[in-house]
């Protein structure tokens, strides 16, 4: 990776949101969040604009601090590590299912979508798939999961 990058714009805007004590309450698993992803390393999916901001979706709440999601992308790609769904944002959302992490709930902003059960469903069975938690076969039902 050749691309050089200036992390002192996202270390302040981190900064920021670590010292405002306003939190979102609420937030449930299924949910699409607009989320301060930030400026990262590599080939790791940045955040977007002056906050840094990429949508993720809400895999597993943890507790009211804490939970673990799945960012999306616009971007649609056919591999084991991109799920194709409508998330309800007004465009079609892809799931990255290679990147998940677990973020701080000061890291959300505003909910701007849901996921409908039948499809949350299939993207954690695609992430279990995906991390080499489970082993999918065509007996365990749902749509064609696409390989590399």
């Amino acid at each position: 990776m050749s691309e050089h990058k200036d992390y002192r714009e996202w270390m302040l805007v981190k900064a920021g949101i670590n010292n405002e004590s306003d939190r979102p309450v609420g937030f449930k698993e299924r949910e699409i969040w607009l989320c301060n992803i930030g400026e990262n390393v590599g080939y790791e999916n940045d955040g977007k604009g002056g906050r840094f901001t990429r949508p993720v979706l809400i895999v597993k709440a943890f507790n009211r601090q804490t939970c673990f999601v799945v960012p999306l992308s616009t971007t649609p790609k056919r591999t084991v590590y991109h799920f194709v769904f409508d998330g309800n944002t007004g465009k079609e959302s892809v799931a990255l299912l290679s990147q998940p992490r677990t973020v701080d709930a000061s890291r959300l902003n505003r909910k701007i979508g849901m996921v409908s059960e039948q499809d949350f469903k299939v993207i954690k069975r695609c992430l279990g798939e995906a991390l080499g938690l489970i082993q999918f076969t065509p007996a365990q039902g749902g749509g064609d999961i696409p390989k590399d």
